[in-house]
């Protein structure tokens, strides 16, 4: 999981509107430390022996460097994102690069928010709904992909995105927030018979869950040292990298890469 990935870069990133709680126009990135700690990320996933893909940003996308609202993609097929209109410039650049490598692309009917709002945990796939994707994609998705789709609605715009209130680890363990979900959501990822690692709301504000995992080693921000320090105590290997320039567009680690490489559920399409 997680061992191909697409990346953009930080060359045009810069904060032209307000789309979440944690952009604000006036509180610009420093341009220079935001390329730093995106070039550090796709370091680290290299050094982990992930493969990394790049596409180009363009000027009038400020947001490209969340490749991860880009579209879901799982086998040879893409379901491209459908964002708040301040982001639709990004999506054609997304469709051709999948184009041009060989994936079938598909459009959202609906409001979508691409692999921000779908984590893929085995033959599950964990659907955010409620912000930012509407909840009639997931048919959209379990039959694109075969997927059992699991939906969870995530509680305020602070947690506009799933990736923002549950990481997955492995295919058998997720770390999650329970305050970024409804109570009802909350029930329902815990009735899943999944090994679940809570995270606490000053963590999970710092963006703890914004993480990538292939299995093995944990790709996170700093900030987060009582996440941190129960993933290594459980075996994995974990590197924490500054996301503050980052998290002023509201994205982290996760936001940054679209997983490539997940895979078509066993008895799926």
């Amino acid at each position: 999981m997680n061992t191909e990935l697409l990346m953009s870069d930080a060359t045009h990133f810069r904060i032209d509107y307000v789309i979440n709680p944690y952009m604000d126009t006036s509180v610009q990135p420093d341009a220079r430390a935001a390329v730093s700690e995106h070039d550090a990320i796709a370091a680290a996933h290299l050094a982990a022996g992930r493969t990394v893909h790049r596409m180009a940003s363009a000027p009038e996308c400020p947001d490209m460097v969340y490749t991860a609202n880009g579209a879901w993609v799982c086998g040879d097929r893409a379901v491209l994102g459908d964002p708040p209109a301040a982001r639709a410039a990004e999506i054609p650049y997304f469709r051709s690069w999948l184009k041009e490598n060989g994936i079938d692309v598909f459009d959202a009917p609906y409001s979508f928010s691409g692999q921000g709002d779908t984590l893929a945990c085995g033959d599950l796939l964990l659907a955010g709904y409620g912000q930012r994707t509407d909840r009639r994609m997931h048919d959209v998705l379990a039959d694109l992909t075969g997927h059992q789709v699991v939906a969870l609605r995530t509680a305020g715009e602070e947690w506009y995105d799933l990736d923002l209130a549950v990481a997955v680890i492995d295919e058998g363990t997720l770390a999650y927030y329970p305050g970024a979900l409804e109570a009802e959501s909350v029930g329902v990822l815990r009735s899943l018979g999944l090994e679940l690692i809570e995270v606490g709301t000053e963590e999970a504000r710092a963006f703890a869950l914004n993480l990538i995992s292939d299995g093995r080693t944990v790709t996170m921000t700093t900030g987060a040292p009582r996440l941190a320090a129960t993933l290594r105590e459980r075996g994995a290997t974990v590197v924490e990298l500054d996301t503050a320039q980052l998290r002023k567009g509201g994205g982290g680690v996760r936001c940054t890469a679209l997983t490539l490489d997940n895979p078509v559920p066993a008895g799926g399409r």
